[in-house]
């Protein structure tokens, strides 16, 4: 077999880009390439591949792709669909649909595949050239077709297109085109979880047709009306710089030098540029950062997706200085060099020394435990609670009284708080928190905090919630009971009057439960059916919690019934 074929999958951006080529030719080409190419390079000479072509399955939105650095360093061409000609400010070939690439035995055929952007291909593999009997080797579907999902069709709303157009575009890409591919047909797409371009991808890397044919949502037989409306509801808010690096990727721009020297910076001359409009960015663990760091400094740790929640928390172009743990410097500028993050002037030289020097600069994080967090919402007026978890996290439960301004949006969504007030964030496990804390920290905020662990540590707590409670006595006639405990619990006793739906089948059952009457919500003690309460108010039902759940319920020897023996609680 002549086929080389190798995935490169870049786990801080959730990407996957391609070498394929043929070992007997030596011709080869690169499909979506990340901005530092390297390691494309290295692969290529170290097999014998000449790289004579980069291909663009898109406009990418989420990174700064390579196709000009490698170029530049091969002389390839830059390739992409039809739909992008005209529309990039350097010398691209354009590819229509059914056209072919041979690379010797390998070849390439290309399908347009619009629905996530106009311009979308993907690119059938075959290993030894295309025949009736052969199915193709594998599909590069690019942002089209995703593992367990499809690109999501509503990134350029904001630049004239409509979102349900690209959306009907993107079903007959799938289910006319690429549900035709046999089963066998391996599945390359461009992306994995983790991703904002789409809304339910897999961590798997790649697939076969037949497989998410069997598994995959967008792929189950539907009317192109139901398509439209299941890919374009639940997406999450898209971030900030998508816009920025899709435009940029259209343009002519600097070359990223990956070995270039990094300015480094005095403690004075990083005030001077801070004060001038520079947005300092903290890469430090945020546990360290909590400790001591540069007042409206933001922190953005390194250890997880640095790049893409840097461009979330600040104005694209705006210039930025890092603050990095020793020998982690070069990292933090590529990294932001992957989504066009250029305009880093330096890094500051030695920051523990630095801080410790300046300590009227240097301020704390407030870091609140789930006790300290209780303590707060009963004793502190006015006090803001902020969610900033995406739209499908807070599905199933939010605190007590806060309000949801994912991360994404939160830059521009900060008049929607009182700067006077005091704030606490919280996301899934404290990571995200430290950002958006640090971010209101630098936009003026004065009394702000973070949860410790999240939401998690939150819901794994067995503190009461604040939420409306009343005793087992004072339910009504006209009250609807709703059992939330699992289904042993309920078999081995419960009220004659109440439904069952378990926590954990809620977010797909809640429209059964009545609008118009008062939901009184019971468990085993009151610890689950409190944060179910809450959950229940965030979504505008009226709910109340059963103090002491379904053990002071027996307790009182109110009625029970049993589906098997003797009713009891468990």
């Amino acid at each position: 077999m002549s086929l080389y074929f190798s995935q490169y999958y870049l786990d801080c951006l959730s990407h996957a880009s391609y070498l394929v080529g043929d070992t007997q030719s030596g011709r080869a080409v690169v499909v979506d390439p990340q901005r530092d190419v390297e390691q494309y390079l290295n692969d290529a000479k170290e097999n014998g591949l000449r790289i004579e072509k980069v291909i663009e399955t898109h406009f990418h939105a989420d990174f700064l792709s390579g196709h000009l650095e490698l170029a530049a360093a091969t002389g390839a061409a830059i390739v992409y669909g039809a739909q992008a000609d005209g529309r990039v400010d350097f010398p691209i070939e354009v590819v229509k649909d059914g056209d072919r690439l041979s690379l010797g035995d390998v070849e390439l055929e290309f399908w347009e595949t619009p629905g996530h952007t106009p311009e979308s291909i993907s690119i059938l593999v075959w290993e030894n050239g295309k025949s009736a009997e052969s199915a193709p080797y594998g599909v590069l579907t690019g942002d089209t077709l995703f593992l367990g999902d499809v690109g999501r069709p509503d990134l350029l709303s904001a630049v004239g297109f409509s979102a349900d157009d690209l959306a009907k575009q993107l079903y007959h890409s799938v289910h006319t085109k690429l549900l035709s591919l046999p089963d066998e047909t391996r599945v390359f797409p461009a992306h994995g979880a983790g991703s904002a371009c789409g809304k339910n991808l897999s961590t798997d890397t790649m697939s076969t047709m037949g497989e998410q044919r069997q598994t995959n949502y967008a792929l189950q037989p539907m009317v192109v009306e139901d398509f439209v409306d299941a890919v374009t509801q639940g997406q999450s808010v898209a971030p900030l710089y998508f816009l920025f690096a899709a435009t940029k990727n259209r343009q002519q721009r600097e070359l990223f030098q990956q070995d270039a020297e990094i300015r480094r910076l005095t403690f004075a001359e990083v005030l001077a540029q801070q004060e001038k409009g520079a947005v300092v960015i903290d890469s430090r663990d945020h546990s360290m950062f909590a400790l001591g760091h540069l007042r409206g400094s933001i922190n953005v740790g390194l250890s997880g997706r640095f790049a893409e929640y840097t461009g979330e928390v600040m104005e694209p172009g705006t210039p930025i200085i890092v603050v990095a743990d020793a020998g982690t410097e070069a990292e933090a500028v590529m990294r932001l060099a992957r989504i066009g993050f250029d305009n880093v002037l330096g890094v500051l030289d030695d920051p523990i020394a630095a801080f410790v020097q300046n300590p009227d600069h240097v301020e704390q994080l407030s870091r609140l435990s789930v006790a300290q967090l209780m303590d707060r919402i009963a004793t502190v007026p006015k006090l803001s609670l902020v969610d900033i978890r995406n739209p499908g996290e807070v599905a199933m439960g939010m605190l007590p009284g806060a309000i949801n301004i994912s991360l994404p949006a939160l830059l521009r969504s900060l008049d929607q708080l009182d700067r006077q007030n005091p704030v606490v964030v919280y996301c899934a496990g404290g990571y995200r928190s430290a950002i958006a804390s640090s971010l209101l920290r630098s936009k003026g905020f004065t009394d702000v905090s973070d949860l410790i662990g999240g939401y998690g540590a939150w819901a794994d707590s067995t503190l009461p919630l604040i939420v409306p409670a009343i005793e087992p006595a004072d339910v009504e006639e006209t009250d609807f009971l709703l059992d939330v405990r699992e289904q042993d619990e309920w078999d081995a006793g419960h009220s004659p009057t109440a439904t069952h739906i378990p926590m954990s089948e809620l977010p797909d059952r809640y429209e059964e439960l009545p609008t118009d009457k008062r939901i009184v919500v019971i468990c085993r003690s009151g610890n689950r059916s409190a944060k179910v309460t809450a959950w229940l108010e965030a979504k505008h039902f009226n709910a109340i919690n059963l103090t002491g759940g379904m053990k002071k319920w027996n307790s009182l020897s109110l009625p029970m019934r049993a589906l098997s023996g003797s009713p009891q609680v468990i």
